[in-house]
Order: C-alpha cells, then structure tokens, then sequence
C-alpha cells in the first residue's frame, strides 16, 4: 500500500482548479469556455466509476481471486467514500448557493 504525500494531493487539486478555470493564463492566451454542467457530470461520472471499480474489486476479493489482495480493495474503498463525500459537499453548496440566491430580495 502506498501512503498518499500531502504534495500528491496538492497537485491533483491545484490540476482541478486549473481544469475548472479553463486552463492557465498566460498574458494574451484564450482559455476555452468551460461548461459547468459537463464538469459537474464529469465529476459524477468519476465518482460513480471510483464506486464501481471498488464494487468489482470487492466481490473479486471475496471470490477469492488471488490477484486481489485486501489492501488494494480497501484503499479502492476508501477512494469510493471520500470522492462520494466530496460530492455530497458540493452539492450541498450547491443548494445552498440556491436558495442565497433565491432569498435575495429583487
């Protein structure tokens, strides 16, 4: 099992922000238009394939395939849980962006 660096991390999230952003910015560079609701479902797409993939992993494990070992079906398990966490978080700012923007008066 290889430990995840904080560096590991930090670069996935800072590649994340510049995806969302449509790129980096350099002087007189035009970024492409990033649709929101394609990366959203993207992102979906991906938590969904995260879950999947720890299913099949799970099921191989307790069928006893002996390529499947128990720490690679754990961590698959908890990518699953955290990337399914993370999007329960947006979606709940999500909602409440909503209903900001729904309250404010006209």
């Amino acid at each position: 099992m290889t430990p995840i660096s904080a560096e590991q991390l930090l670069a996935q999230m800072r590649s994340i922000t510049q995806a969302a952003q449509g790129g980096v910015l350099s002087g007189t560079e035009k970024t492409e238009s990033v649709d929101f609701s394609n990366m959203l479902k993207g992102a979906m797409d991906a938590v969904n394939t995260n879950q999947q993939k720890a299913g099949e992993l799970k099921k191989a494990f307790e069928l006893g395939d002996p390529n499947v070992d128990l720490s690679q079906v754990m961590v698959s398990m908890q990518k699953a849980s955290i990337s399914f966490q993370a999007m329960v978080q947006v979606r709940n700012k999500l909602v409440n962006a909503y209903q900001d923007v729904m309250n404010m008066p006209v």
